[in-house]
Formats: structure tokens, sequence, C-alpha cells
């Protein structure tokens, strides 16, 4: 498959209008690629969704559409054992049948101690069909009590730290988008993350941001950053368009992965045509679109809107 790499940050050098992308046919594979911070892997610079197969009516039309993204070039899948009750692991198993070793395929565990965790990843390995992830993360990190619960001898870092050396995943890593100031804090308690995942959108400025507390940190450890969150949740599109949101979240420093739960080859064909023409943003366009998405008939930012964030 034909890929083009872009080394230092997701992209650069690339040309972008701040327009619509023309609709054109997307040719399967030309997807770019980045380094994935330091773990010096490339990876596409979009994801597959996991959290959206419960769009699908059942199981075997997600993993359809699982295999159709494959089909048209996506070879990052993101999911988690809690997302649809765990048939999302099941809908991916059975989409990348014959084709695992060509993606990057990533899962997540609720668990916060050793015997949690390593059943979680008995489990997620059965469902997606394979004898390993590329990247096995903790996910939803909500506060303090559930770092020092991470972190304890008996606590989900050993049974991470345990299959990273026995080859049961490649990279491990966090999630959340709860409170940034948490994200920071786990940055730095432990120095061997390969990854982070946390909101990235044009809203996150104003209240509680991710942004501001959490990806500088990220950044200055050198580690993979999965942005979330790009399209606010769908209500960013009130007042921004589609490739605005992706271009953003691609544009900030320290940003490798967008994860875009597209539910229709249409939508993830739109994101791709996005990433193929992209350029960073300029300093003014940022500040246009982050005020566009807290006014008019944006995004109001808040414990309202936010909800996936702490309230203050």
């Amino acid at each position: 498959m034909k890929r083009r790499l872009f080394v230092g940050g997701a992209f650069a050098g690339l040309s972008m209008s701040s327009t619509p992308v023309a609709a054109q046919s997307v040719k399967a594979g030309d997807v770019p690629v980045t380094t994935f911070g330091k773990t010096g892997l490339k990876v596409s610079v979009i994801a597959q969704g996991g959290a959206r197969m419960d769009l699908h009516p059942d199981i075997p039309a997600a993993a359809a559409h699982v295999r159709r993204m494959y089909d048209i070039g996506v070879t990052y899948f993101d999911c988690a054992r809690s997302y649809w009750g765990g048939r999302s692991e099941e809908a991916y198993g059975i989409g990348l049948q014959g084709v695992r070793k060509k993606v990057f395929l990533t899962t997540k565990t609720m668990g916060r101690t050793a015997k949690q965790v390593e059943d979680d990843l008995a489990t997620s390995l059965r469902m997606l069909k394979t004898d390993y992830v590329d990247l096995w993360q903790i996910h939803s990190i909500q506060n303090r009590e559930e770092i020092d619960q991470i972190l304890a001898p008996d606590g989900a870092m050993k049974a991470l730290e345990a299959a990273k050396k026995s080859g049961k995943c490649r990279l491990i890593g966090f999630t959340g988008h709860f409170d940034p100031g948490a994200h920071a804090a786990l940055l730095k308690a432990y120095d061997q993350w390969d990854t982070v995942m946390m909101p990235v959108h044009a809203a996150d400025h104003a209240y509680l941001s991710f942004e501001e507390t959490a990806l500088p940190v990220a950044k200055e450890f050198g580690i993979g950053v999965q942005a979330i969150k790009v399209f606010g949740k769908a209500n960013l599109l009130r007042s921004l368009n589609p490739a605005e949101c992706l271009r953003y979240a691609l544009s900030q420093p320290g940003v490798h992965v967008a994860i875009c739960g597209a539910g229709t080859q249409g939508q993830m064909e739109d994101n791709i045509r996005t990433v193929q023409n992209f350029k960073p943003m300029t300093r003014d366009e940022i500040a246009d679109v982050r005020k566009r998405a807290i006014t008019g008939a944006g995004v109001y930012t808040g414990p309202t809107l936010e909800y996936w964030k702490k309230k203050v």
C-alpha cells in the first residue's frame, strides 16, 4: 500500500484550503502516516474509533463497516473492552480477519488492579482474534486516587508491564477526558508511557483545557498523542465544517493521530481527503475557529456541553 510520511509533527509542508475539500474518489492506501512520538513507529494520522460501532444495527453490520474502512486505506483501529458492551471488539475481530498484521490495533481496559487488567486482556485478545495488540491502554483516568491504584504494587501498571514484556502488547498508554490535571499528573508519575489519549478540539480552550495543561507535558516527554472529541461529539459542526475540526486538531503541537468515530464510509472518505490535502492552521486561523466554536451557533463549553469533563 502507498503511504506518505511526514516527520516532526503530524504533518509538514502540505497544502489545504480552509474550505471543504471537493469530493473525489479515495485511493485505497493513500492515507498519510507520521512517526508516533518516541515510539518511532509509523502510524496513520487518522483512525477509526471503536466507540461508534454502536451506530450499526448488529455485529455483522459493524464488522462489514470495519472491513470497508480497511479497504479504503484506514490502518489504525481504536477500540476498548467497554465499547458497545464488548461487541465493538467482536466486530473488529471479524472485520479484520486476514489483515490483522497489516493494521495498528488498539484496545483499552477499565481495570485498575493487575488482576482486573489481566482478565480484560485475555478477553480482548479472544474477541479481537489476535495474540497481541499494538497498543494497550488504561481507559478513562479521572483522579489522583485512580493514579495511586494504577501505580500500586498490585495495580494495573504491573499487568501492563508484564504484557509488554511478554509480547501481548507492543506499546502501553492511558486515556481520559475528565480532568487535564489528572492527565498531567499521571504523565509525570510514570516515565515509561508510550502514548496518551485526550480531547483536542476547537472549543477545549474555554473550559478545563487539555491543550493548555496536559498536551504540553506529553509533547515535552515525546509521547505519542491521540486526539479525541475532535468534532466535539458533533456539536462543533453547528459552526465549523468537519475539515476545519480535523485540521484544527492535527495542527496542535504534539498531536500525532486523530481518532474519528466515522459511522459511514462517506464520513471517513471525507476525513481521508482532508488529511491528504493538509496544511497546518496559521495562528489567525486557529484564533478564528476557536472563537466560532464557542459563540453564535457554536458550542457552549463548560459543564453543560462538555459533559465528559469534571464539574468545577
